[in-house]
């Protein structure tokens, strides 16, 4: 068994991340899915398939809820998942964050959010141009 991770993100944005990382490895090394937001979305309803794909990605380990900005609609929802138990959310998902949960599936989800935080931070930088 293994940690599940869900993206809740507005639409377009999970769904890029999840298909751009999973193409990188060449497979999904954990339960994962995408739980795209749209603008004129009903919350009530995103709440209820969340708390589905809670049921549906938790192997008994936990979940791993990864969200795009803090204090939107799908950063809302995902924090309401924390009522259920076995359950940490990070705002902020980039590529980098994502690739290192995957890279690191068998870890504990308190050791899992630890890699997701330092993937997420360190893949942010100045990019220079190399010294002549």
């Amino acid at each position: 068994m293994s940690v599940g991770v869900l993206i809740v993100a507005h639409e377009g944005v999970g769904e890029a991340l999840m298909e751009t990382a999973v193409g990188m490895l060449g497979f999904c090394p954990l339960a994962a899915a995408v739980l795209p937001v749209s603008r004129d979305c009903d919350p009530d309803l995103l709440d209820e398939r969340a708390h589905a794909l809670y049921e549906r990605l938790d192997e008994g380990h936990g979940i791993l809820v990864l969200t795009d900005i803090y204090g939107s609609t799908p950063a809302n929802v995902a924090c309401r998942l924390r009522r259920r138990g076995r359950v940490e959310v990070i705002a902020g998902v980039n590529l980098p964050m994502m690739v290192r949960v995957f890279n690191y599936a068998t870890l504990t989800l308190p050791e899992l959010v630890e890699k997701a935080l330092g993937g997420g931070r360190e893949g942010i930088m100045v990019c220079v141009p190399p010294a002549p």
